[in-house]
């Protein structure tokens, strides 16, 4: 307890001791941490603490729970300029699922406006691919495929898919640049037939009703109004970037050696507490070609939400009619590395920081000039449980936050699939979600059971934590109405 600092509200800080080169803070009450039945989460971060290059303080956000390497929630930044070779990148950091994320688009349409929901929920179940598979996406050949991952967004022409965002609605306008698509032949044969499709596990496409309008003044500024439907796409890279991480932790946990409880690189002089950590220089040869496979994957991901975005529109078309519209409030990254300008103990730092299950919340002032948040700050996607809703949260209209402009990315798990498994009857789960009107169709039956509200900590709880931390606002909430989950 000497080491513990909780003088900011709503951040409980671990001030640095030992091997640690920063502090670690989590965004949490005491009676949280002490509550939580899985203490290997906080363990992480502060061996996160020990990445070489590391800057300002590792973060765990309101949603931190137990991930590899890096809890999932977990933020880091090391210092691109740090000793000969730049600070640390590691893919375990960054997460296996690379540029897992969130897009929200608005319906123009209210809920009294669907005459069928059972039925639109069906039909929607029917065209949007869910499960491990990884079958079912739209038919590209593998000329088609190498475009999507060199641009991403830029390059939906060339599959026939229809944008529905504006410039300026997607984080990185959907497109990384990369020098060349290095990735391997098998990330690519799993990308090849999974495009447009959701994948299992917490990955969903739900319809939702803003239930709840905290902030009216941003709420009009982004177009949305009470009663609106609203749908999350969550979904990220697939095999492919599953495939990319797999091969990239595999190339460097091989150059470790265990010494005296600790990892070792000996050609780096990297020394590490958690195998999971395995890193790279950045500008080294091992770290560029990570950055340029990671960012490959993300484009991959980006076109992923693109390609479900346009198939929910024609489902919902063949349901409604021509009547239907859909507007993309947001579409944020999850799980990825990014270059950023930050300002740290009062001092300019060119950063790499890794989000993993983490969400950027940049400001007003940080956003590029033709993005339309300048005068908002950026929309945060917040999904929560299939029972209890969503937010919708924006970054600060001033300034930088605390955590390298980040915020959390869901509710975070209350307990762990095999617990939930055990434990959560899914038979019940669905009776339960049928009383509340949340219409559900799932893959499996155990995904009733692993992805059931009590699964997951309550969202309300990790939206009032991040507002009390100062890193993002309450904007909309959002209540299930139907829910397409793998």
């Amino acid at each position: 307890m000497n080491h513990v600092d909780t003088s900011t509200p709503g951040v409980v800080r671990i001030k640095a001791f030992g091997k640690m080169k920063v502090d670690a803070a989590l965004i949490a009450t005491m009676d949280e941490i002490k509550s939580y039945q899985d203490g290997r989460g906080p363990k992480q971060l502060l061996n996160a603490a020990q990445l070489p290059g590391i800057v300002g303080t590792a973060w765990g956000m309101a949603d931190w729970h137990y991930g590899y390497g890096l809890p999932i929630g977990g933020v880091v930044a090391t210092d691109v300029n740090h000793g000969e070779q730049g600070g640390s990148i590691s893919p375990g950091a960054v997460g296996f699922d690379i540029n897992c994320g969130v897009r929200a688009v608005a319906l123009n349409l209210t809920v009294d406006e669907i005459p069928n929901l059972t039925k639109l929920a069906s039909r929607l179940d029917g065209r949007i691919p869910a499960g491990g598979s990884g079958k079912g996406g739209i038919n590209i050949n593998a000329q088609q495929l190498e475009s999507v991952l060199r641009g991403g967004l830029s390059e939906l022409e060339t599959i026939d898919v229809s944008s529905y965002h504006a410039k300026g609605s997607v984080e990185s306008d959907g497109s990384f640049e990369i020098d060349e698509v290095s990735i391997s032949e098998r990330a690519k044969n799993r990308g090849l037939r999974a495009l447009g499709t959701l994948g299992s596990g917490n990955h969903f496409l739900e319809l939702q009703r803003v239930s709840e309008i905290a902030d009216e003044e941003t709420s009009k500024s982004w177009g949305v109004e009470s009663d609106q439907v609203i749908a999350m796409i969550h979904s990220g890279s697939r095999g492919l970037g599953h495939q990319v991480c797999s091969d990239h932790i595999h190339e460097l946990e091989m150059r470790l050696k265990q010494r005296n409880g600790a990892w070792v690189d000996e050609e780096w002089g990297y020394e590490l507490p958690d195998r999971q950590l395995a890193a790279a220089p950045i500008h080294s040869k091992q770290g560029q070609a990570y950055l340029n496979d990671m960012k490959t994957a993300a484009n991959y991901a980006f076109a992923n939400r693109a390609v479900l975005a346009h198939r929910l529109f024609l489902g919902l078309k063949a349901e409604l009619g021509d009547v239907v519209d859909l507007t993309t409030i947001y579409d944020v990254s999850h799980n990825i590395a990014k270059i950023e300008d930050h300002t740290i103990h009062g001092a300019n730092c060119t950063c790499v920081v890794h989000r993993k299950g983490a969400t950027r919340a940049f400001s007003g002032d940080q956003m590029k000039s033709h993005d339309v948040f300048k005068r908002t700050g950026q929309p945060v996607l917040v999904p929560g449980d299939m029972g209890r809703g969503s937010w919708i949260m924006a970054g600060p209209v001033n300034g930088q936050n605390l955590a390298f402009g980040s915020a959390c990315h869901g509710a975070g798990r209350a307990m762990s699939r095999t617990v939930a498994r055990k434990t959560i009857d899914p038979d019940v789960q669905k009776r339960v979600l049928d009383e509340q009107g949340v219409i559900v169709h799932a893959a499996t039956k155990n995904i009733l059971s692993e992805e059931a509200p009590a699964a997951y900590k309550n969202v309300d709880n990790v939206i009032e934590n991040t507002y009390a931390a100062n890193l993002a606002r309450p904007v909309l909430r959002l209540e299930p109405l139907a829910v397409i989950k793998g």
